[in-house]
């Protein structure tokens, strides 16, 4: 196993929110109207959370298929991957292709990043979303959540071994994340 194929968790970082900063200005400059939004999203858009030093970002666009998206990723230096979906939760009822995503690899100069492109409307779009603003809200779920990733990390650093455990997880706190939504009128 290389040591790029293991999860290391380190507690958060003050400086994770600057550095999201720099990252969607660059972003901004590349991208114009392509992006519709751009969000610090993962672990580190979580005050407090402990996290893989590496910020995720989601950039929605309004279609995945447009050939702008990727020469305005490429025109960065950023490369295509052949990750093509997110994790779907179980019992999901949307189409498939509700989950659709285009994942690109941050230029080697850059600060480890994660670039999800993933489309308006569609059900990824909005877990992202609810997901961070849920643990933002709950410092217990947040809390927890990290003990849960701290544990995988210790004992299956594989980055496959971890995400087989911690997809389930998240859509846990998905379903306590739901509840918040609808009691809290919460919007993206």
């Amino acid at each position: 196993m290389t040591a790029s194929r293991r999860i290391v968790i380190k507690p958060y970082s003050a400086r994770w929110p600057a550095d999201f900063a720099q990252v969607e200005a660059t972003l901004h400059g590349a991208l114009g109207d392509i992006a519709q939004r751009i969000d610090h999203i993962g672990s580190t858009s979580v005050p407090g959370l402990a996290a893989k030093d590496i910020i995720d970002v989601q950039i929605t666009v309004s279609d995945l298929t447009d050939p702008a998206v990727t020469r305005a990723f490429e025109s960065l230096g950023a490369t295509t991957t052949d990750i093509t979906s997110d994790h779907v939760p179980p019992g999901d009822q949307h189409d498939p292709s509700a989950w659709e995503k285009r994942y690109f690899r941050a230029p080697a100069s850059w600060r480890p990043t994660h670039l999800h492109v993933r489309e308006t409307g569609r059900a990824n779009t909005r877990y992202a979303l609810l997901f961070r603003d849920y643990l933002r809200h709950s410092p217990a779920a947040a809390a927890a959540y990290a003990q849960v990733k701290v544990a995988l990390a210790r004992l299956h650093p594989d980055v496959d071994a971890y995400y087989a455990v911690k997809d389930p997880v998240c859509d846990l706190v998905m379903e306590a994340a739901e509840q918040w939504a609808r009691g809290s009128a919460w919007s993206p």
